[in-house]
């Protein structure tokens, strides 16, 4: 295996290690409710899974060390608010919130490697914060869904961090494969039909899909 080869590979197998150490994090913080701590399930094989795609991908779509790095940075705050979504329905603040101010940062310096560039990459941004999250908002009041606060503090910031386009289109891949791992959970038995589902995770997803499309 020649070096370009092993590099994406090397980073994909840091990122389910990454992922492992996620979910084993957020089956302890924030603090539980209930005592003991939750084994190891299907929720760490697809935190563990969707960590190492992400990463491996990262030096296949970008080639500056930058902007990997940022990328990076930004994958790696996600995938601790996924396993901790999937773990407790829970975005901890400590994480969403700096993300914000972090995610628009990178955008004023012109150094996001999705926006950068980019014919109103800028506005595409700032557009992207207000409407995501208002989107996100209504929906969820009108067809009573299961959005929470902090799936509203993260939608600015992907919106910050991916821009309208990308965001909108990774947001629809994100759902239909979500929907598709909800059907085969429900087959085997994994949830119930009344079982609680999280809608982070589709967020996270579809700021991965966001990240990595390229851009046409």
């Amino acid at each position: 295996m020649n070096g370009l080869a092993l590099g994406p590979v090397l980073l994909g197998v840091a990122g389910g290690l990454y992922g492992l150490l996620a979910d084993r994090l957020a089956a302890r913080w924030p603090e539980h409710e209930e005592p003991g701590i939750r084994a190891p399930d299907w929720r760490t094989g697809l935190v563990v899974l969707l960590a190492a795609g992400a990463f491996l991908a990262l030096p296949l779509r970008f080639s500056n060390a930058r902007d990997i790095a940022v990328e990076g940075v930004f994958f790696a705050a996600l995938v601790i608010l996924l396993a901790t979504d999937l773990d407790q329905r829970l975005l901890p603040d400590e994480i969403t919130l700096p993300l914000v101010p972090a995610a628009l940062l990178v955008l004023l310096l012109g150094w996001n490697p999705v926006l950068a560039g980019k014919d109103l990459g800028l506005v595409s941004g700032l557009a992207a914060a207000v409407l995501a999250p208002a989107f996100l908002g209504v929906t969820g009041a009108l067809f009573r869904g299961a959005l929470g606060m902090g799936d509203l503090k993260l939608a600015v910031s992907l919106g910050l961090a991916c821009g309208i386009s990308q965001l909108v289109a990774g947001f629809i891949v994100a759902s239909l494969a979500a929907g598709v791992l909800l059907v085969a959970l429900l087959l085997t038995r994994r949830l119930g039909l009344r079982s609680a589902i999280p809608f982070g995770p589709i967020l996270i997803v579809a700021a991965f899909l966001a990240v990595l499309r390229p851009i046409t």
